[in-house]
């Protein structure tokens, strides 16, 4: 337990951790069992949350072995995560003889929010794109692993990013032909989103998600029976933001995972604001402890923000018809 953790969380000491290697068991070995492992998505995707979910494993283990809160070093840590989604990306964003060529296409391409990708088309240099997917990729991990700090709050909006990606990954991977003011056109042209005609293999990799998130929440409610660790928040993490990439979404990624965002957002302003004028913002952060601070009870804070997480889904879902 860390030190300066709130009051209320002490009696937590002794609490298993470590949860984490439960969830990644019940998500790769569904979507190895039934997802087609030579897709290069489904591929890519379980080998960066396995990866990074050994990070996160070495780094619980060293916690607990040496009864030190700091585990492996951050600047092992980011370099690890750095080896393992450059080498998942760099293989789909260089090797594209073995990827769809409707992804191919457009593998390059930034779609905005709200605005029609057909018509509003952002096309970055891929000297400039792979570094940028790697970020997204280290960013959303780590910023799941800052929002794991209090019971169900990191797995509850994970499961709910999972599920709207699955939705997208379907639609994006749906190549019938209907008919629409007298022209046939697939889903995808419809709806304006990138086309990924194997995509929809993730679909099977997200339903995995859930189900083990679900099974997971079961034991992580409040009072926590098991703690999720970093080989779970980290891990979670990269795979949502693979599941960020391969459909597209980089962009809308922060309105999905705005509570992700918000908590990561809340320690760099923090430290910024220490480090500059010796004064804090926020009572204490990530800000789920700022509003415990603030008298909250710890499920109240919890449930709320699962409720912004539904609406920031269905917020991010909305862009499907809006533009």
């Amino acid at each position: 337990m860390r030190e300066d953790n709130p009051e209320g969380h002490k009696i937590k000491a002794g609490t298993p951790t470590m949860g984490g290697a439960l969830i990644l068991l019940s998500l790769l070995v569904p979507t190895i069992l039934w997802a087609d492992l030579k897709n290069p998505f489904v591929l890519a995707t379980t080998a960066v949350t396995a990866g990074y979910g050994v990070i996160g494993f070495i780094d619980d283990y060293l916690k607990i072995k040496h009864r030190n809160p700091k585990g492996l070093a951050g600047r092992y840590k980011l370099l690890g995560q750095l080896l393992i989604a450059g080498t998942a990306l760099g293989f789909s964003f260089l090797n594209t003889s073995h990827m769809p060529a409707d992804w191919v296409a457009h593998r390059l391409h930034l779609s905005v929010p709200f605005l029609a990708y057909a018509k509003h088309p952002i096309v970055l240099p891929l000297w400039f794109y792979l570094p940028f997917a790697v970020l997204v990729v280290i960013g959303t991990s780590n910023a799941v692993n800052l929002t794991d700090g209090l019971d169900g709050l990191a797995i509850g909006p994970s499961m709910i990013a999972a599920g709207t990606y699955l939705i997208w990954s379907y639609i994006a991977g749906t190549t019938f032909l209907f008919q629409v003011r007298g022209q046939l056109e697939t889903l995808p042209q419809y709806l304006d989103i990138f086309p990924n005609a194997t995509g929809g293999e993730l679909a099977v990799y997200c339903g995995a998600f859930l189900g083990a998130g679900i099974g997971f929440l079961w034991y992580n409610s409040y009072p926590a029976q098991v703690f999720m660790g970093d080989v779970g928040a980290l891990a979670l993490g990269g795979g949502l933001g693979m599941l960020a990439i391969y459909t597209k979404n980089e962009l809308l990624s922060v309105i999905l995972g705005g509570i992700f965002v918000v908590e990561a957002l809340s320690v760099i302003t923090q430290v910024a604001s220490f480090k500059l004028t010796g004064k804090r913002i926020f009572a204490m952060a990530p800000i789920h402890h700022h509003f415990e601070k603030k008298g909250w009870p710890e499920p109240k804070v919890v449930v709320r923000f699962w409720i912004i997480s539904i609406l920031l889904a269905l917020v991010a879902l909305s862009s499907l018809k809006l533009r």
